[in-house]
C-alpha cells in the first residue's frame, strides 16, 4: 500500500470507493506551501482542470488514501496519468495524527485558464463530503469560473 493526497474530485469517498475500492481512507488533512488552481484549459473537457503548486503562503485540504497497487493503475487511468496528463510528485501532509509522506497528481501543464462552474461545484461537493472546514468549501464555489457560454 502507498498513500494518495487526493484534493480534486477524489476527495470524495465515496467517490473514491468507486475507482478504487481496495484503497480505504486514511486521513485527512493539509498540504501546507502549496495552492489549489488551474491549468490545461485546452485538455479539459469544458475549462481548466485542478492542480497544486508550490506557494509558501497557502495550502489545500486533502484527503490520503491507502492505495494498494492494482487500484494505482487504476487511478492513474482515472486521472490520465498514465497519458502523462499528470506527473507524480512526493509531498508531505498535516493530519491530526501527525504528517505522513504521499503521492499527489501534478498536471504537466501551464497554469492558468478557469475551470468550468460545473467542475467547481463537483470540486466543492467532493471537499464538503470529505469534511473540510465551511470556509474552504465556500470558498471553492466561490472561485471565477467559465460561463456557460464559454467566455
Amino acid at each position: 500500500m502507498t498513500l494518495h493526497a487526493a484534493y480534486g474530485s477524489n476527495l470524495d469517498p465515496a467517490r473514491m470507493n468507486e475507482r478504487c475500492p481496495h484503497s480505504p481512507l486514511h486521513a485527512t488533512g493539509w498540504l501546507q506551501g502549496w495552492r489549489l488552481t488551474f491549468g490545461g484549459e485546452d485538455h479539459g473537457w469544458d475549462g481548466a482542470l485542478a492542480t497544486i503548486v508550490q506557494d509558501p503562503f497557502e495550502q489545500v485540504f486533502v484527503a490520503v488514501y491507502d492505495v494498494s497497487g492494482d487500484d494505482v493503475l487504476a487511478l492513474d487511468g482515472w486521472e490520465s496519468a498514465d497519458t502523462g496528463l499528470y506527473r507524480k510528485v512526493r509531498v508531505r501532509i498535516s493530519t491530526l495524527s501527525g504528517e505522513v509522506v504521499a503521492w499527489a497528481y501534478v498536471l504537466d501543464a501551464f497554469e492558468g485558464g478557469l475551470p468550468s462552474a460545473s467542475y467547481l461545484g463537483v470540486l466543492a461537493d467532493a471537499a464538503e463530503a470529505a469534511a473540510a472546514p465551511s470556509d474552504y468549501v465556500a470558498a471553492l464555489r466561490a472561485r471565477p469560473c467559465r460561463s456557460v457560454f464559454g467566455g
